[in-house]
């Protein structure tokens, strides 16, 4: 399988959007603009997170991990959406109820075991208020990469089946 791509080029900071729709949408064009992933991404997406919503209500900044199926995606690859002004998501878990969600953690894996480790990293990282925090203050897209490649061990998502 292929390697991870993760650079400057897939952390959007001061993403303007006033839904959640509008955010994914954004990011997910940003990922076909690089032919990471295939044009149904996006539509795919979507109807993923009105299926199953991704917002966790984590210490500091909320966050959502939306996530899709692996046939709409080229090479393997997590975006970061800093968003300017926080968007509700729905809560993981609770059809009912909506989070304020500052960052966006878009994962495109192309093959599930891939998707599952990445998540359970993640959720390593989504622990940490105070890397949280650091994400959303920080106007430096190289620094914001340095520290999630600190934080997430990409080598453990290479070639898994």
């Amino acid at each position: 399988m292929s390697n991870i791509y993760f650079n400057e080029s897939v952390i959007l900071l001061n993403v303007e959007a006033i839904s959640k729709e509008e955010v994914l949408e954004k990011m997910g064009q940003n990922l076909v603009d690089l032919d990471l992933v295939k044009e149904s991404f996006i539509p795919a997406i979507i109807k993923r997170e009105e299926e199953y919503a991704t917002g966790l209500p984590t210490s500091g900044v909320a966050v959502a991990i939306p996530h899709t199926d692996v046939e709409h995606v080229h090479r393997k690859t997590v975006s970061i959406g800093v968003l300017d002004r926080a968007v509700e998501f729905g809560v993981m878990g609770d059809d009912e109820e909506t989070i304020p969600v500052q960052i966006v953690f878009l994962l495109a894996m192309d093959e599930a075991h891939s998707q599952l480790s990445l998540l359970q990293q993640l959720m390593a990282v989504f622990q940490n208020e105070e890397v949280l925090l650091s994400i959303l203050k920080e106007k430096n897209k190289s620094s914001i990469r340095g520290l999630l490649e600190e934080k997430l061990d990409f080598d453990a998502l290479e070639g898994e089946k």
